[in-house]
């Protein structure tokens, strides 16, 4: 497929022109969290009906000659699983987009079973997607010709994706469910997220439960020291060291930074460089009181605990009906409507449609679709 590259502000000529006539884009982007600390915006691909661009905003700020097409509401802007993407925009470039149609939720909202971009176009388009480039560091530079080329096959076939999957809601008359919920996707990648305990690294790590507390509180210095340095190298943790090996050293209690080399998938020169402060460290745990270790976080539930058992039962009612209710539309029940939301419209119980309807998550179509059912359930508890 060809593209544009564009590298600067003079590079940018033709698809200013674009923007500024067409009356819809595609749109993806890239970012590098699979390689480096930061998940910043790496590239943003754009395909107007005439042509495909990739635009480079590690080479130049390219929020103004992008942000009048992107949040303009009358210009319908095409991208598949735009959450992220619609967060990277708004964060790295202060863009808020608007106009979304995401191909993703359209497809879910049909009850499609293959979601993916690579399989709806394989199927629709006999287009088979390269998978070479799927974990790239797009923070590289310079980039090959084969990363752009994969960049640039990720936009080049959205319009028509975009058409088919258009006159299949139209069919079905869901187009407007697809517009509900684009309008909330937008809305919801500007919105600062809810402030929440930070979540103990230790968690994250396969394992770790069953050490003793001794060996847990060292495993959170260690995880806390791959960090540091993760942050100051710019690469993702894990490519700094694994969290096998940081198990491993926690068990063997070094004294010398020489013995972490022992440890398979220890990085020789990791030891050798920056070994020592590890080493420091957890010998320093190795001496800690017992008053002052922390165990492995045991399972907390949110708020105020479990709800009662008649809010349990009620929920569960609640699931049955938007159960029946998603098979009957073929949708996945998820989609539908998530559990989450029936537990809180379990606590809630609303007893009229507008206080249902300003429960979080409830759209106007699935007020219309089973709004009513779960009024009638509420009503009968």
């Amino acid at each position: 497929m060809s593209y544009i590259h564009i590298e600067s502000e003079s590079d940018a000529s033709a698809l200013e022109r674009d923007l500024s006539s067409g009356e819809r884009i595609a749109l993806d982007c890239e970012a590098a969290g699979f390689h480096r600390y930061s998940d910043q915006l790496c590239l943003v691909q754009v395909s107007t009906v005439t042509a495909t661009y990739v635009v480079d905003p590690l080479a130049f700020d390219p929020s103004q000659l992008l942000r009048e097409a992107l949040e303009d509401p009358q210009r319908e802007v095409i991208m598949h699983g735009a959450d992220f993407d619609l967060r990277l925009l708004h964060r790295d470039l202060g863009i808020e987009l608007h106009g979304l149609f995401d191909t993703q939720i359209a497809a879910s909202l049909l009850g499609l079973d293959s979601l993916g971009l690579a399989p709806l176009l394989e199927t629709r388009f006999g287009v088979k997607l390269s998978k070479k480039y799927q974990r790239a560091d797009w923070a590289e530079r310079p980039l090959t010709n084969g990363m752009l080329d994969y960049a640039a096959a990720d936009t080049g076939y959205l319009m028509g994706l975009r058409d088919q999957l258009g006159e299949e809601l139209a069919a079905a008359d869901r187009a407007t469910w697809v517009e509900q919920e684009c309008r909330a996707l937008e809305e919801s990648a500007i919105m600062p997220k809810a402030n929440a305990e930070p979540r103990d690294p230790v968690t994250r790590v396969k394992g770790a439960r069953d050490l003793s507390s001794r060996q847990v509180t060292a495993l959170r210095v260690a995880l806390t020291w791959r960090d540091q340095l993760a942050r100051e190298r710019d690469k993702a943790p894990f490519r700094v060291v694994g969290d096998g090996p940081l198990i491993d050293a926690v068990a063997l209690h070094p004294q010398r930074a020489e013995e972490l080399t022992s440890i398979k998938g220890f990085p020789r020169s990791l030891a050798k460089g920056e070994g020592h402060q590890l080493v420091e460290q957890l010998r320093a745990v190795v001496d800690l009181p017992e008053t002052e270790l922390h165990p492995y976080p045991r399972k907390q539930r949110r708020g105020p605990g479990r709800p009662p058992p008649e809010v349990e039962q009620l929920a569960e009612r609640l699931k049955g009906v938007r159960n029946r209710k998603a098979d009957e539309l073929g949708l996945a029940r998820g989609t539908l409507l998530a559990n989450a939301v029936l537990v809180e419209v379990a606590l809630a119980a609303p007893s009229n449609s507008e206080a249902l309807a300003a429960m979080p998550g409830m759209r106007r179509w699935r007020m219309d679709a089973l709004g009513d059912q779960l009024l009638a359930v509420i009503g009968s508890k």
